[in-house]
């Protein structure tokens, strides 16, 4: 009996973790793999897919099955795209530049976030016309936000997703127990340090006093004097879609709605933010409900397998976007693993689909799940 190639790369999401685990130090691997508090939240989004069971049809042919989605104007090869993810640097040299290119070999949407460590013009640049939407940490700092929009839309980024769940940096223990914020290193902060409204604040260039322009970063990032009533200055800045990443309350999926976003993004930041929040997944029908069809609603946190994206697409998320388990493939085989681990996940769905009788993206519904207690 043949024993395992030991270079073969991991088919399972456990073994990739496990792997990444071995090969990342504490502070980066648990900045990554760790939540906020107790972790609660992390555990209820992998929870919450378990009390869903699919219901499979048969004696349907599902020989020839599509997966394309159409959304913002584009056409998708699956609706599957990887999550916005800062400062990859510390997992691999290559970070956002690696997993940038991953995506774009697939056809797969990549979300470039702004606490990136290469800038969104290099991710750009390495992604060449693949599709790419720029995520906006909304900084007190208005010129800086106006700036990375208006550099995103030149750059040739075709959607913007503010993320409202992240005014500031939620109590995250482990990060806490290993003294580590990777921005105070000067990761991360690439976006920032190539943005002339961000130097225009600097008393001398980053080139010249790192330090000064670190700390002025913490003074900026974070906003937390939003309201509903800013989108309107954000959407004075770009006509490009903005979609609000973050939303787990059905009434602000309404207001989403009444201040002008074009789409939403159903996520708790993967348990990075509030410890003993909602679920995604649970959170996720009744904002699909409160927005009835007006705009694409898609669904973030604790997707693993091909069986987790089947559920939330059936439970009306439009597209799913995928986090960790990148992160994990980056650390194991930089480019090349993120690639493996987004085919693994994408051939487990195509294969999910086909067994439980669904030939199109619009047959996975709710009629094809039922509550595990029922």
């Amino acid at each position: 009996m043949h024993s395992p190639d030991p270079n073969r790369l991991p088919t399972q999401f456990e073994e990739w973790q496990k792997q990444a685990r071995e090969i990342l130090e504490d502070g980066p691997y648990e900045y990554v793999a760790g939540g906020s508090g107790g972790e609660d939240t992390v555990q209820s989004n992998r929870e919450a897919f378990k009390r869903w069971n699919i219901l499979p049809r048969v004696f349907r042919n599902v020989e020839d099955r599509n997966l394309k989605l159409g959304l913002f104007g584009d056409m998708l090869p699956s609706p599957v795209m990887i999550a916005p993810i800062g400062v990859q640097s510390i997992i691999h040299k290559e970070g956002e530049l690696a997993t940038a290119r991953a995506a774009a070999s697939m056809g797969v949407p990549y979300i470039a976030s702004s606490a990136s460590t290469y800038s969104m013009e290099e991710i750009a640049e390495v992604m060449g016309d693949a599709p790419k939407w720029f995520q906006l940490y909304w900084s007190s700092e208005p010129s800086i936000a106006k700036s990375f929009v208006e550099r995103a839309e030149h750059a040739g980024y075709t959607a913007i997703v503010v993320t409202l769940d992240t005014p500031m940096m939620a109590w995250r223990e482990l990060d806490l127990k290993n003294v580590y914020l990777p921005f105070l290193i000067g990761e991360g902060i690439g976006n920032y340090l190539t943005d002339p409204a961000f130097r225009a604040g600097l008393r001398v260039p980053p080139e010249e006093d790192s330090m000064g322009a670190i700390m002025h970063w913490t003074r900026v990032f974070g906003h937390a004097g939003l309201t509903w009533e800013d989108l309107a200055e954000l959407k004075t800045y770009t006509s490009l879609p903005i979609i609000l990443k973050g939303i787990l309350h059905p009434e602000d999926a309404k207001l989403a709605l009444k201040y002008g976003a074009d789409g939403i993004i159903v996520s708790n930041h993967g348990g990075r933010q509030v410890d003993g929040a909602i679920a995604a997944l649970d959170a996720l029908p009744a904002i699909v409900e409160a927005t009835n069809n007006q705009v694409p609603v898609l669904m973030d946190s604790g997707i693993r397998r091909g069986a987790d994206i089947f559920k939330a697409l059936a439970l009306g998320a439009k597209a799913v976007l995928i986090g960790r388990p990148c992160m994990y493939g980056l650390a194991v085989a930089g480019e090349t693993g993120v690639r493996q681990v987004m085919n693994n996940l994408l051939a487990d769905f195509d294969l999910t689909m086909a067994l439980s009788g669904c030939r199109d993206l619009n047959e996975v519904n709710k009629g094809m799940i039922l509550p595990a207690d029922r």
